[in-house]
């Protein structure tokens, strides 16, 4: 079995269009492919505001499948740690043999995670988009940004975040990297009244976002909501939408903004979202005119996992990328 660091993933795979190709990919797999998804295992560590999940999926015809763990632990700022972590195994689906281990730090989630984002602002938001609104200062948030600029062009950011420390260093951050112009917001109805693309990024509990607020032609991508009680957006919000769109019905009916939905009774929202492997299938219409409100809930699939985890892999031997190899017990350098 390879063992593979951050360092060495990171050179062979970064947040680019191809990364965005293969989770397009992906999501068409869940649709049009025999894929087994077991259901994600939780562990809540309330002591320590954390939380682990474990998740993987299986493709048919795919020599490999991915098993990754993935932790949140959101007081982590407090002791100077990142809040995300984690690691991916890939398996042999013809032996089950272990065949690598990633030890990533999350990162390969992250890229996932924000090749998702872009996925669904591909698909479901305008053409012409002039303001992006990001909710939540956290590494995702910094990058779905860089995700959005990969599939939409605009001219300004609008963030909202509870620390305006972290809000600043956001600001600052974007316009040095990515060489936009962002606008700090006092509130988050500032950024959804202004913005074509909205993405929230955060493990809230309580509704950020109110119907009252949407207007003709908004996108907003949904990711925090992965937990029975977080929630970002105000449940009739879905209600308002033209257009609701999820990763994995299943899974948003459990963990999502789906889920709050149907827990208020709405079984009409439920019956109408769309699953996003059906629209990058073609075999349904995504966006139909400048004027659909359109919400994608995201909860992060396993497919996405393994999907990345092998595209990882892939490129880590293309450019024989040495590791640590263990092989009958015993340790050595290849």
């Amino acid at each position: 079995m390879m063992i593979f660091t951050e360092k060495e993933i990171r050179s062979c795979v970064g947040l680019d269009l191809e990364a965005v190709r293969v989770i397009e990919e992906a999501f068409t797999d869940l649709a049009v492919s025999k894929v087994i998804t077991p259901p994600i295992m939780r562990i809540d560590i309330e002591e320590s505001n954390g939380e682990v999940d474990i998740k993987s999926a299986y493709v048919a015809g795919k020599p490999f499948f991915a098993i990754k763990v993935s932790s949140g632990f959101f007081d982590n700022y407090k002791l100077g740690l990142p809040s995300a972590n984690g690691l991916m195994m890939i398996v042999s689906t013809v032996t089950g043999e272990p065949e690598a281990l990633f030890l990533d730090n999350g990162y390969l989630t992250e890229v996932r995670t924000a090749a998702a984002g872009a996925v669904a602002a591909k698909h479901l938001a305008k053409e012409e988009v002039q303001a992006v609104g990001i909710i939540g200062t956290g590494a995702q948030a910094r990058y779905q940004l860089r995700a959005l600029q990969l599939v939409r062009r605009f001219e300004q950011v609008l963030v909202y975040g509870r620390s305006p420390q972290k809000v600043q260093a956001f600001k600052e951050e974007v316009e040095k990297e990515l060489g936009i112009e962002v606008t700090a917001c006092s509130s988050p109805r500032q950024v959804v009244v202004s913005c074509d693309i909205v993405v929230t990024t955060t493990p809230a509990k309580d509704p950020i976002i109110k119907a009252d607020w949407l207007h003709p032609g908004l996108h907003i991508t949904a990711m925090g909501s992965d937990a029975e009680e977080k929630q970002e957006l105000e449940a009739e919000v879905l209600n308002k939408a033209d257009r609701i769109i999820c990763d994995r019905k299943d899974q948003c009916l459990r963990l999502g903004e789906l889920h709050h939905a149907a827990e208020q009774g709405d079984g009409k929202t439920a019956d109408q979202a769309i699953e996003l492997g059906e629209i990058t299938a073609k075999r349904i219409e995504g966006r139909r005119s400048d004027k659909d409100i359109t919400v994608c809930d995201l909860t992060g699939t396993g497919v996405q996992d393994t999907a990345i985890a092998l595209y990882a892999y892939k490129w880590l031997k293309a450019q024989k990328t040495s590791g640590l190899i263990i092989e009958n017990k015993k340790i050595s350098f290849s």
